[in-house]
């Protein structure tokens, strides 16, 4: 007997069905069989069901001779299922990697449980991923407050001989799933959750009949028959009443017809309602759709109104502050101060302002970080000094003996500046860039390539330093790399796998290129892969620092960095620890971002094309062997001509103290 009965209803999902079957077919768990309900399809889901079912034989198809909806068809693929779980999904679903895995562990701890509840992303056509979490551990005494948010048969895998003796089935129609979900919660001896996304689910933004949602009303009258024909459970006939309502509230937005929809409204909540029980939404429970109406357009006007008051305010405030910047500008410069800004946390200008305060006591520093702030323009105005690691604010203006330095943010390798002119997947303000750099009196390079590629892509009288990068100092400083590591939970005496792909200019959103749970099943139990993009699913030695704001700690606590075209190999090779590169899509990014270094003769460790080959550069030993030393050795001496901690300090006594 299987562990899993995955069953995937297909009503036209011809252009996802070949996705989500084969997110089933590739879990890493395959203890399953996988129940496919062709609903009637017109378009091509029967044939790619076949073609699915001829290479696997864990698949069987169902087939219905009409369209009957997702509620029946979901009841065939239960017939037909024999694992001990069931799990449903719709053809436009698909499981995570790893979730039948983290399922099947959760359930041998929980001693198998009768409902396992896990977390679920929406996938938007226009938002993007969306996480909806699941509450916490559910038991009789907080299941009636975790039922609005479990509507949904998805989210869930149940037991299958529970199903059977609790005889549940899905309704006919729309909402079917309130129908199955509220009597699988209400019976269900044992309820755990997972805090784990398992399941993506794909809504699409159809139009529905003009009626739609008078349909909820018939799963609700299923309920509460199923209740009436359950005393023992009477106790949850007021708490399904009230949430009946609030599911209701949530719909008489975009009801039509809205006046039948509060009519049936006020109907169910009179039958079916708890002497002394207290609801809310009065509107409803009266059948006031006129009220409600004029409620709602008041309620839109008093929101347009303070729309309107709040972009009066901002104007004002624009305003004030255009003013406020120019009463500054002609006030004398002050000599003894310095405003710093920066992309993201840290990077060079902290590094620098740090030096500042120990170099030079007598210079006050500020962050510019507000510009809604009248303390943002006053330094602007008034500081001598002013340092960035990204392009200055475009309203400044440049006063005699403001001092500039701009930082970049890093050894260049992909196009950057005026390179990027003929690349259009890669967004940049030529204008506003020109216009900031011919401002500039000092730029920083750490090296001889990124002086000579800076210059040419970023044209500017400025003086160029070529000093190193200040934020490389710590790299070069004593630092508390164990207690680094045990701040981030790595284990004591693992080995640990920095992964930091470069940014994806042509991707809306950021994946890993790897299959980081095989490559961390592949290094060995001794291993922990840090992640600078977020992983497809949760995995004991995968951590997720996409967020941490330092690189440099990063790098300190890693024994070997995985990159393809970051910058961060450059920082990485001041350690002078393993690099390797994986260049699975290197025609991709050079057509689209370019690059500005030939990493194919200039590489700092060894270079994997596919993923088998990485693994293997990791099982042999190869990543840190003697010719991976002597290819990091060459890029060392060609790109890191300031290996000490001393950046920082050239900055300051050049910049500020001459």
């Amino acid at each position: 007997m299987p562990r899993f009965s995955v069953i995937v209803t297909a009503y036209k999902v011809q252009a996802y069905l070949q996705d989500c079957l084969e997110s089933v077919r590739t879990q890493t768990c395959d203890d399953l069989e996988l129940i496919v309900v062709d609903d009637g399809s017109p378009d091509a889901c029967g044939e790619i069901i076949d073609a699915c079912a001829a290479r696997d034989p864990r698949l069987t198809p169902v087939r219905l001779t009409a369209h009957a909806g997702a509620g029946p068809a979901r009841n065939a693929g239960l017939a037909r299922a024999t694992a001990d779980y069931v799990i449903f999904l719709d053809g436009r679903d698909t499981l995570v990697p790893g979730a039948l895995q983290a399922l099947s562990d959760r359930l041998k701890e929980t001693d198998s449980p009768d409902v396992l509840v896990h977390d679920h992303a929406v996938a938007h056509p226009s938002d993007g991923t969306v996480r909806t979490p699941c509450v916490a551990t559910l038991t009789e005494e907080v299941a009636p407050d975790a039922l609005p948010f479990l509507l949904t048969a998805t989210d869930k895998a149940y037991r299958r001989e529970f199903v059977e003796s609790a005889g549940l089935t899905f309704p006919p129609g729309r909402f079917s799933d309130v129908a199955w979900t509220y009597p699988a919660l209400m019976t269900a001896a044992s309820i755990v959750t997972l805090g784990q996304v398992c399941a993506v689910e794909r809504p699409l933004p159809l139009p529905a009949p003009p009626s739609a949602h008078l349909d909820v009303f018939a799963p609700y009258d299923r309920v509460f028959a199923f209740l009436t024909g359950r005393p023992e459970e009477a106790r949850w006939r007021p708490v399904v009443h009230r949430r009946m309502l609030d599911h209701l509230a949530l719909l008489a937005a975009t009801a039509r017809p809205r006046a039948a929809f509060f009519r049936r409204a006020r109907a169910h909540h009179r039958r079916y309602r708890t002497p002394g029980t207290l609801v809310g939404h009065p509107l409803l429970r009266h059948g006031a759709h006129r009220t409600y109406a004029v409620l709602r357009a008041a309620r839109a006007l008093r929101a347009r109104a303070r729309r309107t008051t709040t972009a009066v305010r901002r104007a004002v405030r624009a305003v004030a502050l255009r003013l406020h910047y120019a009463v500054q500008r002609r006030l004398p410069l002050r000599a003894d101060r310095a405003a710093f800004a920066t992309y993201g946390p840290g990077g060079d200008p902290a590094a620098i302002e740090r030096k500042v305060r120990e170099l030079a006591p007598g210079i006050r520093t500020s962050w510019l970080t507000d510009p809604d702030s009248f303390a943002y323009w006053t330094a602007l105005a008034r500081s001598a000094y002013l340092t960035s690691d990204t392009l200055f604010d475009p309203r400044l203006v440049e006063r005699p003996g403001q001092t500039l330095l701009q930082t970049h943010r890093g050894t260049p390798l992909g196009s950057v500046g005026l390179d990027l002119a003929d690349r259009p997947a890669v967004p940049m303000d030529l204008p506003r860039l020109l216009k900031d750099a011919a401002r500039w009196d000092y730029t920083l390079s750490a090296n001889r390539h990124a002086t000579l590629t800076h210059e040419k892509a970023y044209p500017s009288p400025a003086t160029t330093l070529e000093y190193g990068h200040p934020r490389h100092d710590t790299l070069h400083a004593p630092a508390d790399v164990p207690g680094l590591r045990e701040s981030l939970g790595i284990p004591e005496g693992f080995t640990t796998v920095l992964y930091a792909p470069a940014h994806r200019d042509h991707h809306r959103v950021q994946t890993p290129s790897l299959d980081l749970e095989r490559l961390a099943r592949s290094l060995g139990p001794r291993y922990v892969v840090l992640t600078r993009v977020a992983p497809a699913a949760p995995h004991p030695r995968i951590m997720d620092v996409s967020e941490h704001p330092s690189a440099e700690v990063l790098c300190l606590v890693s024994d070997a960095l995985i990159t393809d075209y970051a910058p961060l190999m450059f920082d990485y090779a001041h350690l002078d620890r393993p690099i390797v590169l994986h260049h699975a899509d290197r025609q991709v990014f050079e057509a689209v971002r370019g690059t500005s270094v030939d990493l194919s003769a200039f590489p700092p460790g060894a270079v994997a094309r596919t993923e088998d080959e990485l693994i293997d550069i990791f099982t042999t030993d190869h990543w840190r062997g003697s010719r991976s030393a002597q290819l990091r050795t060459a890029f060392r001496a060609r790109f890191c001509p300031y290996a000490d901690a001393g950046a920082a300090e050239r900055v300051v006594r050049r910049v500020f103290l001459t």
